[in-house]
């Protein structure tokens, strides 16, 4: 009898070809947008070679630029990166010092 291994990956991020997490999602979303635009190239009549060199030359950056990231920044480095410019660096308070001590009083109201 053979023994299988269920649910081996539990708790592990999803992996293929070497691309994890987000990049995933950037690498299938960039060739299907590239996709998309060599089909609406194609079916407006630019040329075949123009269409075919755009297609090609689009999807290669997308892959090199993909793994080029996942090796950088790694499995959640993007991430990081958007939280830290999202981040302010400091805090202006342009206020002066006198208007923090100030007591207001609750006025009645009839």
């Amino acid at each position: 009898m053979n023994n299988y291994n269920i649910n081996k990956g539990i708790g592990r991020t999803v992996e293929f070809k070497g691309l994890k997490a987000q990049y995933l999602l950037l690498f299938a979303g960039g060739l299907l947008g590239i996709l998309i635009l060599v089909m609406i190239l194609y079916m407006v009549g630019v040329n075949s070679f123009i269409c075919l060199f755009l297609g090609a030359g689009g999807a290669l950056l997308i892959v090199w630029q993909t793994f080029s990231l996942n090796k950088k920044y790694g499995e959640h480095g993007l991430m990081k990166i958007s939280a830290y410019k999202r981040h302010p660096h400091y805090i202006i308070c342009r206020k002066s010092v006198r208007r923090y001590f100030k007591f207001k009083t609750k006025s009645k109201r009839a």
